[in-house]
């Protein structure tokens, strides 16, 4: 893919029986940058970064792809630029469910992941990684994939009927209970974000 926001495949390498992938040089990822970092990113940074992430992700899902593992250490950065990186678990959109069962870490993947749906789209892409650009820590950082359900709940609420059905079937399905929780409002997160 040749987008400014996914990094550049250079080189594929055989040696014996091993591939080898050369990419464009980047100098670190999203993860060791929070590390590193002492103090926020100012908003103007984070709203660049987003922008960038969006950009190359409507791209790839343009494209007929869905990336299914965007997390910080799939984010490269150098300087003011960010890009798309690791394809290793991406798959087409237009693929037939039901898709593999392992997709994305625990503390990114979207709640219709962690209820087991045989189907599901590209919006997996766009869970909770921008929020930790905010705050250098992950917004739901789940022990286990019912713990991630309930660190979920407790910011957004427990979904009602009306607002995903399919959720609530899901759940139904497997047995599992929403955890009875009213959400937190967004000026309550906004006011964790300080600059």
């Amino acid at each position: 893919m040749n987008h400014p926001n996914i990094v550049k495949l250079k080189e594929v390498i055989r040696e014996n029986d091993n591939l080898f992938f050369v990419f464009k040089y980047m100098e670190r990822n999203l993860y060791e940058l929070t590390k590193e970092r002492g103090k926020l990113f100012s908003e103007t940074e984070v709203r660049n970064w987003c922008f960038q992430v969006f950009q190359g992700l409507a791209y790839m899902h343009q494209r007929g792809y869905f990336h299914r593992d965007l997390k910080p250490e799939n984010l490269l950065v150098s300087k003011d630029i960010i890009k798309i990186a690791d394809f290793g678990l991406a798959r087409e959109i237009n693929s037939e469910p039901p898709y593999t069962e392992y997709v994305s870490t625990r503390w990114y993947r979207a709640p219709e992941l962690l209820l087991q749906s045989p189907s599901w789209g590209s919006t997996v892409d766009m869970w909770a990684i921008m929020a930790e650009m905010f705050t250098l820590r992950p917004l739901f950082p789940g022990m286990n994939e019912a713990d991630e359900v309930y660190k979920i709940c407790s910011v957004i609420g427990t979904p009602t009927k009306m607002e995903w059905e399919d959720g609530l079937k899901l759940a139904n399905g497997m047995g599992y209970d929403f955890p009875k929780i009213v959400g937190v409002h967004l000026s309550v997160l906004a006011n964790t974000f300080c600059w």
